[in-house]
């Protein structure tokens, strides 16, 4: 064929071995190719490119020898002027296809060789979906499998056959060979990466984006592409979870989420603010992913009712913005040509010698040098450039920052529609909703066949029997338009309706509970707007009883029927304590019990969630290092969990310790030292209590409690925990010490525990020096701790704070009333007429306030009139204003118990 003739071939070449060592060697490697492109000769060079692996029997070689053909001659091609930025993405996005397929057929054909690949995907996420790959990008895809089509040898279990294909994909693409690698790969962006395998079933996968992802996942999945394997299972996952992606209307708080997002990627960098020496074309103000994100947060909250917004390329994207009038198409413009130049330069950076960079380089002489590559005179010219381009996109970018730090981009809505039946929106207005209009377009919307669970005629009749109530509960609500977003988002998210909706016509009691859900407590709410199921826990006669003991949730917890892998089993333990944890808050807002006993049995609970959750973590540890002669884990509780009494809000309080056997190594077949290995198992407990799966997140531990803080080992022997309790410790960590108590482990090992705890706080101590540190640690948490609203019952002067603070210091001062159990301590010090009788209710009117504010007033302000009312119920109170005398009273009671102990006077305000 002719040459390019408009094309620079013969600058290119020369530019690149002037300045780029590895199109150099890539030149010099491959004199065929490298005289082609000399020529000219474009066509032939690209058809040398896909031949270039023919000969290798290997595929891991053929790929290898191909890659280095292509980055070549799309280099060349580039700098000549000969292939355009769109052009170059795209066939390095299209070599990532092949490269993923090839490794996929190949690696299952490994253990099934005649086999069809079948049952195993690659999701393409970020450049990669969007066929806009860097010139040295890794890829960052999602490997699934669906367990009964994937091919395997008999005795393979799916799972294992799976994780073997996707660890010999990784393996093929990335190990660095004599030929080089193909791609870098990195599955960091799975579902709960730290915990899960690397290929993830497809019911797990389609589990978690239906229940459980998180905004920037959503973000993710905008570009998201089936690129390799089977393709066309792929496409069917996207579609399955394409509302996941796409909302009619967003959840509760996701405009909130977004700007947290955009603000993050400006909170996290901190390099160079203006394209310099070190200035990253990337991450830096005015870079490459406030492009992306710009176009990308405009589609989160638009694309989901406009359906021309579904692109998966940045500049396509900023396009249809312009054609929308969602953004000025000057800026679509703007934006859009920065967008290419950046990419470009970032190109350039990376032709130099092949690495994954986005930094300008440090040094002078080395930016000039990318500046001549890409055709510049100097790298004066090249900042010059930038600076200019980065200013235009970070103006843009500011607004944005601005736009979702004030209000958002837009409200939740949906736009009101011309022609919204006038009779509706006029009932609507009677009943009290603000925007009746809007909101008629939006009652309109959930019977048009977009949603699942009202598609069928039988659902929508069911539905219409209850909607008149429906919309009139939510009119009523302290927030009605938070109770709409949360109660479209639930009705999105079921599966099916129609018995759903008979049973709660039929159920008026059942019926008023998820109103109260809804509309009274924002936590309970939000969760079971992330998972509908959880009604299935009202609709049983027990519902409003209280769980059973510890023994009895654990054997509930570790009764899997999924076949009783890892994985399966913290995914059963966070299904149990989800309902659980649920059931007692509908209880709690419905005063069913005394809060005071929900507080208990949530502490039942996450004692029976440890148990479970260790156990399990224990076995998979052991499974690969064995264990260690004579010594085991501990777990030690501190706060409300030692106390076992949590709220809806807290997080768990312990200490890992382990007792102390021979010493020596574990006996596994990757064997770990002692310390070592209790530290690492610890860590695997903590993931395993914390990290979220499939099925939603679980607690938050907090270590820090454990000896020399968050600067210590996260597990100790017991000897040094003794040893450390003896001769270091503050006199705070004694009296966190007072609510202490052994949670898992040996009956022997919880016993010397116990011992040691004993001895600890039976010590004698300097009665000054103890009022001295006490009275200096509360003032120093008052200045660093204030009250966050006016029944937060916890911060407050006279509050539950300064009333754990009374009882420690008791405690250790007299030897009395050592018990986890903080109100046993108090009745024990009560009793030695050590603090007054009417204590006693004070503190537990002031547990019960904060029990019950977890879940009904969670910013610790007095709540909307009919949240208020609950509150006050629960706390025994007739009514809002009786609930703020008591509680002053209640402060007033501890102001003087503090007086009387410490002579020093609290100034006790009216709440």
């Amino acid at each position: 064929m002719s040459a390019d003739r408009d094309a620079d071939w013969q600058g290119a070449i020369a530019r690149a071995r002037a300045y780029s060592p590895f199109l150099t060697l890539g030149l010099d490697r491959q004199p065929e190719l490298a005289a082609l492109l000399a020529a000219g000769q474009v066509e032939e060079a690209l058809a040398y490119t896909a031949q270039a692996g023919s000969g290798a029997d290997d595929p891991a070689v053929a790929l290898r020898l191909e890659r280095w053909a292509l980055a070549t001659a799309l280099g060349i091609g580039d700098l000549a002027g000969s292939f355009s930025l769109t052009d170059v993405m795209a066939r390095l996005s299209g070599f990532a296809d092949r490269a993923l397929d090839v490794a996929i057929a190949a690696a299952i054909r490994e253990r099934a060789p005649d086999s069809d690949p079948a049952g195993f995907f690659a999701i393409a996420l970020g450049k990669h979906g969007a066929g806009e790959l860097n010139y040295s990008s890794d890829i960052d895809p999602i490997l699934i499998y669906d367990p009964e089509a994937l091919p395997r040898r008999e005795r393979d279990e799916p799972g294992e056959a799976a994780q073997r294909v996707a660890r010999r994909v990784v393996e093929m693409l990335s190990h660095m060979t004599a030929d080089g690698y193909v791609f870098r790969v990195d599955l960091r962006l799975r579902p709960a990466s730290e915990v899960s395998p690397l290929a993830i079933s497809l019911g797990a996968a389609l589990t978690h984006y239906e229940s459980s992802a998180l905004a920037w996942e959503r973000a993710a999945f905008i570009r998201a592409r089936s690129a390799a394997g089977d393709v066309p299972m792929g496409e069917d996952f996207l579609a399955a979870i394409r509302p996941f992606v796409w909302r009619k209307s967003l959840d509760f708080g996701a405009i909130e989420e977004i700007g947290r997002l955009i603000g993050r990627i400006r909170g996290h960098y901190g390099g160079p603010t203006v394209p310099g020496p070190g200035f990253d074309l990337k991450r830096g103000r005015g870079g490459i992913r406030e492009v992306e994100f710009f176009a990308q947060t405009h589609q989160l909250i638009h694309g989901g009712r406009r359906p021309s917004l579904r692109q998966r390329g940045t500049r396509a994207t900023l396009d249809a913005l312009a054609a929308e009038g969602i953004i000025a198409a000057e800026d679509a413009r703007l934006l859009g040509e920065s967008y290419d130049r950046l990419r470009v330069v970032e190109h350039r950076l990376q032709m130099v010698s092949d690495h994954q960079v986005h930094n300008l380089p440090k040094d002078a002489a080395a930016i000039d040098g990318v500046a001549r590559l890409d055709g510049l005179p100097d790298g004066a010219a090249l900042l010059a450039e930038l600076a200019d381009i980065t200013d235009t996109v970070g103006r843009r970018f500011d607004a944005l920052l601005e736009q979702t730090g004030q209000s958002a981009v837009v409200g939740g809505a949906a736009p009101v529609a011309e022609g919204a039946p006038p009779a509706l929106a006029g009932q609507l207005g009677h009943l009290g909703f603000a925007n009746p209009e809007e909101v008629a377009e939006r009652v309109l919307g959930w019977t048009d066949g977009r949603i699942r669970a009202l598609r069928s005629d039988a659902a929508r009749a069911a539905f219409a029997a209850i909607e008149p109530a429906l919309l009139a509960a939510l009119a009523s609500a302290p927030d009605p338009e938070a109770a709409l977003l949360r109660w479209e988002t639930f009705l999105v998210k079921l599966p099916t309706g129609v018995n759903l909706f008979r049973l709660l016509e039929a159920r008026p009691g059942l019926f008023e509970q998820v109103v109260s859900i809804l509309t009274l407590a924002p936590p309970l709410a939000e969760e079971l707007v992330r998972r509908p199921d959880l009604l299935d826990a009202l609709i049983d006669t027990t519902a409003l009883d209280l769980p059973g003991t510890v023994a009895e949730l654990a054997e509930r917890m570790a009764r899997c029927d999924d076949g009783g892998d890892y994985q399966a089993r913290l995914d059963r333990v966070r299904r149990v304590v989800g309902e659980v944890r649920f059931a007692l808050g509908v209880q709690l807002i419905e005063a069913a019990h005394d809060p005071l006993e929900i507080a208990e049995a949530l502490a039942r609970t996450a004692e029976a969630a440890l148990h479970v959750c260790a156990d399990a973590a224990c076995e998979e540890f052991a499974a690969t290092h064995g264990r260690v002669s004579g010594s085991s884990l501990l777990v030690m509780g501190l706060g409300r969990f030692g106390g076992g009494a949590l709220t809806h809000a807290s997080d768990l309080d312990i200490v890992y310790l382990f007792t102390d056997g021979a010493g020596g190594e574990s006996d596994g077949r990757r064997p770990l030292g002692a310390t070592l290995y209790f530290n690492r198992l610890a860590q695997r407990v903590s993931a395993a209590l914390s990290v979220p799966t499939a099925e939603g997140a679980l607690y938050e531990v907090d270590t820090r409690l454990r000896p020399q803080g968050a600067q210590g080992p996260l597990a100790v022997s017991l000897e040094s925990f003794a040893r450390y309790q003896r001769e270091d410790a503050w006199t705070w960590e004694h009296m966190a010490l007072a609510r202490a108590r052994p949670l898992y482990g040996s009956d022997a090992g919880k016993a010397q525990l116990s011992e040691i705890v004993r001895s600890v706080l039976a010590r004698d101590r300097d009665p000054a020096k103890l009022k001295h540190d006490v009275l200096t640690m509360r003032s120093e948490m008052a200045a660093h701790k204030q009250p966050k609203g006016a029944l937060d019952a916890k911060l407050a002067r006279g509050g539950l704070v300064d009333v754990e603070f009374l009882i420690h210091y008791l405690q250790l001062r007299d030897h009395l009333g050592f018990s986890p159990d903080l109100f046993g301590a108090r009745d024990a010090l009560i009793a030695a007429r050590l603090l007054p009788p009417e204590l006693a209710e004070a503190h537990r009117f002031m547990t019960r306030l904060l029990i019950s504010s977890r879940l009904l007033a969670p910013d610790a302000a007095m709540p909307p009139p009919a949240a208020a009312a609950a509150l006050a119920r629960n706390c025994g109170c007739g009514d809002e204003a009786e609930l703020l005398t008591r509680l002053t009273e209640a402060r007033r009671c501890v102001a003087g118990a503090w007086h009387d102990t410490f002579g020093e006077t609290l100034e006790i305000d009216d709440a």
